[in-house]
């Protein structure tokens, strides 16, 4: 008798056992001595570096301590893909398959006849 061992039979997930925050790093660029960032020619920005490599920026000019707070956040809990719009199709998705599968009308004891 061998000792064989036990194949992987799942994979990890983002969320499932431990999280993994997107956000590797933020970086906060602005001026000490001008309103608006003056003497830097730029307006402040909070700039997000992402593990996939992407970046996001977002300015902070003339905001309250607390709303750029809020925009730091905003990027910390970024995934750093694209947004992108749900149009038609599925509208939860999911990394399962369904347990039914697809539905086609072909399925099942007796094809339907079209015939008159």
């Amino acid at each position: 008798m061998t000792i064989s061992a036990i194949q992987k039979t799942s994979v990890g997930r983002n969320g499932v056992g431990a999280f993994i925050l997107q956000c590797k790093r933020l970086d906060f660029h602005y001026c000490d001595w001008a309103g608006s960032s003056k003497g830097m020619n730029k307006h402040p920005v909070i700039r997000g570096h992402f593990i996939n490599g992407a970046q996001h920026a977002i300015c902070v000019r003339n905001l309250a301590k607390e709303q750029v707070l809020q925009k730091a956040e905003i990027l910390r809990d970024m995934s750093g893909e694209k947004a992108t719009r749900v149009k038609g199709g599925r509208v939860v998705g999911s990394l399962n398959e369904g347990i039914r599968g697809v539905w086609d009308p072909y399925h099942g004891a007796k094809a339907p006849s079209f015939a008159g």
